[in-house]
């Protein structure tokens, strides 16, 4: 089989879809040439994330990414969101196949992309090391344009 059930559940039965108004952070990854576009928004409330939803324009891998990436950080603080990997994404999702595991990659980019929104929005200071600055496409399909 090519998707694990967890895949297929979280693409058949996403968790946490839609937008926050007033959200304390938002990231938005992807692009257009890769088809896939994903937006989290992060409530936060005394440094943890209190609520979390996504919209993703994509595969069914990219929606169950970013559906389980949700899941993984709602209720904690925002320095461990920061720690998501793709990995562990893919590893909570019993795995993608290796043609899919950008969309896990973007899943840990939106998150990331959210966090730093909350850091700037409130001038927190942080380690620009850790996040992408720019076009942070890494679908392998565009590398060479």
């Amino acid at each position: 089989m090519l998707y694990s059930e967890k895949v297929m559940d979280h693409f058949k039965n996403p968790r946490n879809v839609g937008e926050i108004e007033n959200a304390d952070g938002i990231g938005e990854v992807g692009n257009v040439k890769c088809g896939d576009i994903m937006k989290i928004y992060i409530k936060v409330d005394e440094g943890i994330i209190t609520d979390v939803k996504f919209k993703t324009f994509g595969c069914g891998s990219a929606i169950a990414s970013s559906s389980m990436a949700t899941e993984m950080i709602k209720g904690k603080s925002i320095e461990d969101a920061l720690e998501l990997t793709n990995k562990a994404v893919v590893e909570a999702l019993d795995g993608l196949p290796a043609h899919k595991v950008h969309c896990s990659v973007l899943a840990e980019e939106a998150v990331k992309a959210a966090v730093k929104d909350y850091y700037e929005k409130n001038g927190i200071e942080y380690d620009k090391s850790k996040f992408c600055d720019g076009d942070c496409c890494h679908c392998g399909k565009h590398q060479d344009e």
